[in-house]
């Protein structure tokens, strides 16, 4: 993939997740994920992992949605407070909030 390619996929997946297509977020990011230099890697898996945390709800998963915010908070963190045009800081305080809360009842991604 090439770096023009990886930042339209990139930028597709951001869309997708802000539109609510959480499924097919996760698809396009984890291409970007694994076509990503390795110091990249984890900041796109952490996308990822937001997609499907959100996907999870959505069928009513509640362990499922609370290992991936773990795991998105995880792999996001250190790329903060922004990276790549995302409020990294805001997003894992949104993910932390919302994992601590265990509800379901998820609001959008802070993905802004």
């Amino acid at each position: 993939m090439s770096p023009e390619e990886l930042e339209g996929a990139y930028q597709a997946g951001l869309e997708l997740i802000r539109s609510g297509e959480y499924f097919a977020a996760h698809e396009e990011l984890e291409e970007v994920w694994r076509a990503a230099a390795a110091d990249e890697r984890d900041f796109f898996q952490g996308l990822v992992h937001v997609a499907v945390a959100w996907y999870q709800a959505g069928r009513g998963r509640r362990i499922g949605t609370e290992r991936q915010l773990e795991k998105a908070i995880r792999r996001l963190a250190p790329f903060g407070p922004e990276h790549r045009g995302v409020d990294v800081s805001r997003l894992t305080a949104q993910l932390a909030e919302l994992r601590a809360r265990g509800s379901l009842d998820l609001p959008p991604p802070d993905i802004t």
